[in-house]
């Protein structure tokens, strides 16, 4: 959380980091944060959208349709294989029966705040050395934006076009700031001058 009148961003996790700290958080008995940090990765949800997914629409579908909080907009997500997995596994370490029952609830059984989880990442940065700078709720949908940009390698103009129609953003240039690639080219400007 950030001080009254600071402006903060959260930073992206590496791929690599992301998927570490998921499996590191499994074996440490941290079965819904791991699927937490998964599904945030995995699906590119705001967390306000995060927070209601049930353990049946993990389980049980291929594809999950939503109606996003923030911006009422219909959103259908296909349901990675490996996360579905993850899902099954946190599922049964955590020895639930009811399959309707949301995923990520509290220690007073009602569905977790993003201020309860942003105070987690922070110790979770600390304790597992994760190396990101200003990790929140959000810095998951950035990481899977950067992901899908990673992943298109030479295409990753059009993956910056799908990217805009998932994020909902105005234009692709919009995605390309939200994601942080138009500061790092800026930068670059700098970083390729000689004398």
């Amino acid at each position: 959380m950030s001080r009254k009148h600071q402006y903060t961003t959260s930073d992206y996790l590496e791929w690599d980091t992301a998927m570490n700290l998921v499996r590191r958080l499994y074996k440490d008995g941290n079965y819904r944060m791991s699927l937490l940090i998964g599904c945030g990765c995995f699906m590119g949800l705001r967390f306000s959208d995060l927070r209601t997914l049930t353990w049946s629409q993990l389980l049980n579908e291929d594809r999950i349709a939503l109606n996003e909080q923030k911006t009422g907009k219909h959103r259908e997500i296909r349901v990675n294989k490996a996360l579905q997995q993850h899902a099954h596994d946190c599922y049964v370490a955590l020895g639930l029966e009811d399959v309707n029952q949301p995923c990520f609830l509290n220690r007073f059984g009602g569905v977790i705040s993003a201020q309860m989880v942003n105070r987690h990442f922070k110790t979770l940065r600390v304790r597992y050395q994760v190396k990101v700078r200003n990790f929140s709720t959000h810095s998951l949908r950035k990481t899977f934006g950067r992901r899908v940009v990673e992943l298109a390698g030479p295409n990753s103009e059009m993956a910056l076009i799908k990217l805009s129609d998932i994020f909902n953003h105005a234009s692709p240039m919009v995605t390309r700031r939200y994601l942080g690639l138009r500061q790092e080219e800026l930068e670059e400007v700098y970083e390729n001058m000689c004398l």
